[in-house]
């Protein structure tokens, strides 16, 4: 489903368990940039008014600074201003007064969420994120911290690159370490970033110069 204000998606599987969640696509009228910074703080305005049409834009926002690697940061409590975790590349919380955000550019946002809603985890997973079992190691850091067994959770991927305009389908990789893990109810856009310029932005396909995506995530 997309939003006719913003380019705002949601998705049916996440819906069904209530927890609050959305996608923003190419921001069209924002100036680009090969500064990753640069560019977050030109889409700044436009990703506060998402937070406020889905209804978290009142909680404290939480964010990783991102290195394509394989560690999960855990929230077990409400920080007192909006967070950015160093080196992290996931997040997972059982708080409910927080947002989890993550920003891709042709990589993969994996949402995590327990079907009980329990605890939700939001994921990076590119290339070599899910060469490192990035979000395999999310989903254990959910049994461990939250005692949320893998067959509790409903797995949802983002539009990322893919085939032909990519190397590797490391989205079908993620479904599959996915599955060995247990999970069995994955649900997968199957939409290629690198297609549709129109609507995303894409690392590949615009050499750089391009914006983020913002994949959001909150617990009822």
């Amino acid at each position: 489903m997309q939003s006719s204000v913003l380019p705002i998606e949601t998705f049916p599987a996440l819906e069904r368990v209530g927890c609050l969640h959305g996608f923003v696509g190419r921001v069209p009228g924002i100036e680009l940039s090969h500064d990753k910074a640069v560019v977050l703080g030109n889409l700044d305005k436009v990703h506060r008014q998402a937070r406020q049409i889905l209804g978290l834009g009142d909680r404290k926002f939480i964010t990783v600074r991102q290195v394509h690697g394989d560690k999960i940061a855990r929230v077990d409590s409400v920080p007192a201003t909006d967070r950015c975790f160093e080196g992290c590349d996931g997040l997972i919380t059982n708080q409910r007064e927080v947002c989890l955000g993550i920003y891709v550019a042709d990589c993969c946002a994996v949402y995590l969420v327990d079907r009980n809603a329990r605890a939700i985890g939001l994921v990076h997973s590119g290339k070599k994120g899910t060469a490192l079992g990035v979000v395999r190691r999310a989903v254990e850091s959910m049994r461990q911290g939250f005692g949320i067994e893998s067959g509790d959770l409903i797995v949802q991927l983002s539009p990322c690159i893919r085939p032909p305009h990519y190397e590797i389908d490391f989205a079908a990789e993620i479904v599959r370490q996915c599955r060995d893990a247990g999970i069995e109810e994955i649900f997968d856009s199957g939409v290629c970033t690198a297609c549709d310029l129109e609507h995303y932005y894409s690392y590949r396909a615009e050499k750089g110069r391009t914006g983020r995506m913002l994949a959001m995530l909150g617990l009822p």
